[in-house]
């Protein structure tokens, strides 16, 4: 367990998170959401002790271990085991058979231990990272992206065994799908604050949703009641029948507390530009086989064609040949056999990692994107910047500077202003947050011509896949349906289903809290609505008895003004009659007084009995 409390972090000017509390109780998986810069990782840094909040405290129970497992695949051992043994403690460095049994348990196998670390494929790198760390047996595991360069049967692997986690977890990562199999809490750093739900993602962003517009819904009520109020003050600050109600008023506005509008927070819904294409035949693979070396082609005999508009996407274990395949496609290398025909009309354009090199050094990001293409403009480009993680003046920075992730996200940039029909895109989410990876599934999702993509997304796979290239064993197949068919035709053999029963699940949990977010409208609405019903006809009739007073205090005034001249000509008919008329005129005031105090008084009592009930609702929300 795990507790922060007031916890405050800024970086100059740029303020993080201001005064944040929450705590992270026994067995919690907890997810770790927010927008690119917005301080996940130094959530994670302030946790471990890294660095140091600016305020605030964050408290552990005696004796409680934290373990973070480290983007960095860094080895400096030459065996796996000796490598596994630099997790252990001092008091336990010579205990191998702690690391063995737990290498096991992550897959490897006893003739692996005397391997070279450097033998293995990066899913098994990245288990030989954990396994350092839960040799220590932490109490609260820490990850930051630990399915970067993962193939997806690493993925798979891994999210069963921290689904499997019988501790803490805290866990950052851009694939959504990955984190809402795993988590059972997610954590939002959202305008500065930190809110913790129980529940996916999904759950999250909607709950983030729905409180602002009742907040601004609110503001607006407050706003609108606030005028209301000023204008009582102004119209009867100097009428001493309705002193303790002017008085009451204005006491209630200097409490009141002041909701500023909400800044808006510009979303990252980019697109692709496409290029009209009139046929329906995009290519045709016929016998395609292609090899580094004398040893067993990469690709061999390979056949498939494409139409207009599909989703091809090519998925498998790392380095069995799927960047080849799309280098191929590209036609960046030759086959050693068979032929690519593409239609004539076709027009491609490519993301891969290695096209980094095509960029500029001395250019600018927004540069390089301006220049993509002759029709882009300077607002075009930086909105692009903007969509990319290159907001402000980080659009300015030279690319000579950029790290080799900053760079594939210009490379994308540059490919989204190029009119084409074909994409051909090499896991193009590997560089990017998870809000910029929900905009970019919109963006294929919408793009009009036809995509080939390698991914080990699952999220994206099930959303676009409609055919798949399948790099499974020593084996390369072409699977004609979408992903959840795959996965039902005995998928990876890992004997893991995220296929039906699991996504019937989600699609239950998911409508529920629809449901239950459709009944809270519901309900809030009901209250609403009952509350104009009740408060109208005394809002009417507060405004009719208003006025009135101001009618009879004005024919008050002109009487008065009647009975000083007549006093002046001594007429002492006009003078009586007008005094009987002064005096009915008087007395109608003061029972307008009398009503406009009993109205008011009521009308408080209702709109605090209404408040009340709405406040209530939206605090078990």
């Amino acid at each position: 367990m795990i507790s922060i409390e007031n916890l405050s972090k800024s970086y100059g000017n740029h303020v993080l998170f201001d005064s944040v509390s929450f705590r992270i109780n026994s067995r919690e998986r907890v997810g770790v959401v927010g927008r690119n810069g917005h301080g996940k990782t130094t959530l994670l840094r302030l946790i471990t002790g890294e660095v140091h909040p600016d305020s605030g405290f964050i408290t552990t129970p005696k004796n409680y271990c934290i373990g973070c497992v480290s983007q960095q695949i860094e080895f400096t051992m030459d065996t796996v085991l000796a490598e596994g043994m630099t997790g252990l403690s001092e008091a336990e460095k010579d205990h191998h058979w702690k690391v063995e049994k737990i290498l096991f348990g992550l897959g490897f196998s006893a003739s692996d231990m005397q391997r070279h670390p450097g033998e293995f494929s990066g899913g098994f790198q990245v288990r030989l990272n954990l396994a350092k760390v839960l040799v220590a047996e932490p109490d609260l595991l820490l990850l930051d992206e630990p399915t970067n360069y993962l193939d997806i049967t690493s993925i798979r692997w891994i999210t069963r065994f921290l689904s499997g986690w019988p501790r803490e977890l805290m866990l950052i990562t851009h694939d959504r799908g990955f984190m809402d199999d795993i988590v059972t809490h997610t954590v939002g750093i959202h305008r500065k604050k930190i809110r913790k739900i129980a529940g996916n993602t999904e759950k999250y962003y909607s709950q983030i949703a729905l409180d602002e517009e009742i907040y601004e819904k609110t503001r607006i009520n407050d706003e609108k009641h606030e005028k209301e109020i000023e204008l009582f003050i102004n119209r009867f600050r100097a009428k001493a029948r309705l002193a303790n109600l002017v008085q009451s008023r204005i006491k209630a506005l200097a409490k009141t507390e002041k909701r500023e509008k909400l800044e808006t927070i510009k979303s990252l819904g980019f697109s692709f530009r496409d290029k009209p294409f009139p046929g329906k035949h995009v290519m045709s693979v016929q016998n395609l086989t292609f090899s580094y070396d004398t040893k067993k082609p990469l690709i061999q005999n390979l056949g498939f064609t494409v139409t207009a508009g599909e989703r091809v996407c090519v998925v498998g274990k790392n380095g069995k040949g799927k960047t080849t395949l799309l280098k191929l496609l590209a036609g960046n290398i030759t086959p050693h056999s068979g032929e690519i025909v593409y239609n004539p009309n076709i027009t491609q354009g490519v993301f891969e990692q290695t096209n980094i090199k095509s960029l500029m050094d001395t250019r600018t990001v927004e540069e390089e994107i301006l220049y993509s293409h002759h029709d882009v403009d300077r607002q075009a480009a930086r909105n692009i910047c903007g969509a990319m993680m290159f907001s402000g003046d980080d659009a300015l920075k030279k690319i000579s500077v950029l790290s080799g992730g900053e760079k594939s996200r210009v490379m994308l940039g540059k490919l989204m202003v190029t009119p084409v029909n074909l994409l051909l895109l090499d896991e193009p989410t590997n560089h990017l947050d998870m809000d910029a990876c929900d905009a970019l599934l919109a963006a294929i999702d919408n793009f009009n011509g036809t995509v080939i993509m390698v991914t080990h997304n699952e999220m994206f796979l099930h959303a676009l896949a409609k055919k798949l290239i399948v790099f499974r064993n020593d084996d390369l197949e072409v699977f004609n349906g979408g992903y959840q068919q795959f996965l039902e035709k005995g998928g990876w053999g890992d004997g893991y289903s995220t296929g039906k029963s699991d996504q019937t699940k989600n699609l239950v949990e998911n409508g529920a809290d629809r449901l239950n977010r459709k009944n809270l409208r519901k309900k809030r609405s009901e209250i609403i609505t009952e509350k104009g019903k009740r408060l109208k006809p005394l809002e009417k009739r507060i405004s009719r008895v208003e006025e009135e007073i101001e009618r009879s205090e004005s024919e008050i005034a002109q009487i008065n003004k009647d009975l000083i001249s007549a006093s002046t000509r001594g007429d002492g008919s006009k003078i009586a009659d007008l005094s009987r008329q002064f005096n009915t005129r008087q007395a109608a005031v003061d029972s307008l007084y009398n009503e406009l105090e009993s109205l008011t008084i009521e009308m408080e009592k209702k709109q605090a009995e209404f408040d009340k009930q709405l406040a209530d609702m939206e605090a078990t929300a």
